[in-house]
């Protein structure tokens, strides 16, 4: 199997439900690989830059695979990718970050790539997140953030996805909050307009786990 976890917009639980799914596929059995191609917002160690949402998804995958190949565009400056790239003299270079992905690929039964901000986030002066997953050629797992204006970026997210020519596989809601009012609405809603399965509820956590994510996900099909 294989997903690209894209969500409503930064901060809505993208890695953590990347994690969720790779544990959740560990569990189905298999050889699991996880990537995030472009991180913005590192810090600096002997070893180079390193974010931490990579370093958490290096983790979880089947082997040790090296920092380069689960995040082949690793940015400094916390910021959108292109404007990041831009203020260090760098380009994010989508060849590289295919061939990441092919060599992942060859070497694992899973691959989950998490993506950067939301859909449409730009990498390049003419390309954005919704390309480099078409290049990748996988279905789309749509974070959705429970929170006042969820409904809005859930619905126009998802029409996005679709208009982008790319299978929307299904989609995850991630509580933020312990107490958001109408969540149960919202999440009504949601199931009655989003135009793909709802793959599970992660509830809010005050230390996010990957294990209690995976127990609240399905894999889509299943």
């Amino acid at each position: 199997m294989e997903f690209f976890v894209t969500g409503t917009d930064t901060g809505c639980g993208k890695t953590l439900v990347t994690l969720g799914l790779m544990e959740r596929l560990r569990r189905a059995g298999g050889r699991v690989a996880g990537m995030k191609p472009v991180a913005a917002g590192a810090a600096r160690t002997p070893e180079g830059l390193r974010n931490d949402d990579a370093l958490a998804i290096q983790a979880l995958c089947h082997r040790p695979y090296p920092y380069r190949l689960v995040n082949p565009c690793c940015l400094r400056t916390p910021a959108a990718p292109h404007l990041a790239a831009a203020s260090e003299g760098k380009r994010i270079d989508l060849a590289a970050i295919l061939e990441a992905a092919q060599r992942l690929r060859a070497d694992s039964d899973h691959l989950v790539v998490e993506g950067a901000g939301g859909w449409k986030v730009p990498l390049t002066d003419s390309a954005d997140m919704a390309e480099l997953c078409r290049m990748l050629e996988m279905p789309a797992i749509l974070v959705v953030g429970l929170k006042l204006g969820c409904l809005n970026h859930a619905l126009l997210s998802a029409q996005s996805i679709l208009d982008s020519g790319v299978p929307l596989a299904g989609w995850v809601a991630n509580s933020l909050t312990p107490d958001m009012p109408f969540q149960a609405e919202n999440l009504a809603t949601l199931r009655e307009r989003l135009p793909a399965p709802l793959l599970g509820h992660v509830p809010w956590q005050a230390r996010p786990e990957a294990g209690l994510a995976a127990s609240r996900l399905e894999l889509p099909g299943n």
